[in-house]
């Protein structure tokens, strides 16, 4: 696999598997609307999303979307040189306590110290193949509670 810089994002939820990343890189219209009905109202500044404001390529790609656009976790790490909260000495901070999103900081709190531990390659390579459903390999992406292909239920996360 290609290392795409623009996907390893600070954080450590590696934007590879993010669906807002994979409905604006296969232009799913579809997906854009499901994922703009599932954070309306539930990430800061998300009252008035639509389908149209569902597109990024990446967190360090310069094209992010609503919540991860002014990410004050993304401004920290670089504002420290650092390229993420592997290399923080002061991890996990107030920042990743307070992330809004259950599911994203429970993934932040056990993929930061396994990028750590692993490097930037290894620990995307890993990513992306934990998101792939156990019953028919489809990709998935982080927090689908069931494979979109097959149906099967999965906690991946």
């Amino acid at each position: 696999m290609a290392l795409n810089q623009d996907l390893l994002a600070p954080c450590g939820l590696y934007c590879g598997v993010c669906a807002v990343y994979k409905a604006t890189r296969d232009g799913n219209d579809k997906l854009k609307s499901i994922l703009a009905g599932v954070y309306q109202g539930k990430l800061p500044g998300s009252q008035d999303i639509t389908p149209e404001m569902i597109s990024c390529g990446g967190c360090l790609s310069g094209q992010t979307w609503g919540f991860c656009s002014n990410c004050a976790i993304r401004a920290c790490a670089q504002g420290r040189g650092l390229a993420g909260c592997h290399q923080c000495p002061d991890w996990p901070c107030q920042l990743i306590q307070g992330f809004p999103m259950a599911i994203g900081k429970k993934v932040i709190m056990r993929s930061v110290p396994r990028r750590a531990q692993v490097g930037d390659e290894a620990w995307a390579t890993e990513e992306e193949a934990r998101y792939r459903c156990p019953g028919c390999g489809q990709d998935l992406t982080r927090g689908a509670p069931r494979c979109h292909h097959c149906g099967v239920a999965v906690d991946l996360d």
